[in-house]
């Protein structure tokens, strides 16, 4: 009998139970957008947060995306796209990298973030304004889900581990995948994990269905 997969994220699967790990709250702080040369987009979620401005204003800037997913996510709203990173936001340094240090850049971030590619490429004196565009919150389901000790947790970023260990702890004979080696790092110490294939909810499935 196969094990029961539990899928820790803001997406859902057909092949899991999916467990919503976050509530987002969309902010809409002040923004000049006319005083950068191109955006920088780490999540779906930061797509949404531009879209409570008038789209003339920010439409026009190129953005660096971190992933496809999240480039497709611009594009679906018109947006342009001037790089696409490999999945992880700790290797967007290398990206910003190929352009003067006196472009003007804005990231439109979560409250808490767990890469800090930002600050290392200021401290290389890159030009990057930080505003802060939603807010992550544990979501009722996460804190109050219960999980069969021999099931597969997938755990898609460092939130939804945290969240999930509020209230739970990981069973040694659980199997755990996470997304990606930021994901992983979160993970209490001692515990043995799969990493998946490509930094997506469908290459996590994969692995889970294989096992």
């Amino acid at each position: 009998m196969k094990k029961q997969i539990y899928l820790f994220a803001t997406s859902k699967s057909e092949h899991a139970k999916s467990i919503k790990s976050l509530e987002v709250r969309f902010l809409k702080p002040k923004i000049d957008f006319s005083k950068y040369d191109y955006l920088i987009i780490t999540s779906k979620q930061t797509v949404k947060a531009l879209e409570q401005y008038d789209k003339k204003d920010f439409i026009n800037i190129p953005a660096l995306c971190v992933s496809v997913k999240t480039a497709t996510a611009y594009e679906n709203i018109g947006g342009k796209i001037l790089d696409i990173g490999d999945g992880y936001g700790d290797n967007l340094v290398k990206n910003i990298k190929d352009f003067p240090k006196d472009t003007k850049w804005l990231y439109l971030r979560a409250q808490l973030i767990a890469s800090d590619f930002v600050q290392r490429s200021k401290n290389d004196g890159y030009d990057i304004d930080e505003e802060i565009g939603y807010v992550s919150e544990c979501s009722k389901e996460i804190l109050d889900v219960r999980v069969n000790d021999d099931s597969t947790l997938i755990f898609t970023s460092p939130s939804s581990i945290e969240c999930f260990l509020k209230n739970n702890t990981i069973n040694p004979n659980s199997k755990v995948i996470v997304i990606g080696s930021t994901t992983a790092d979160s993970l209490p110490d001692g515990i043995e994990y799969l990493t998946s294939e490509k930094t997506s909810i469908e290459s996590c499935i994969e692995l889970a269905l294989s096992l």
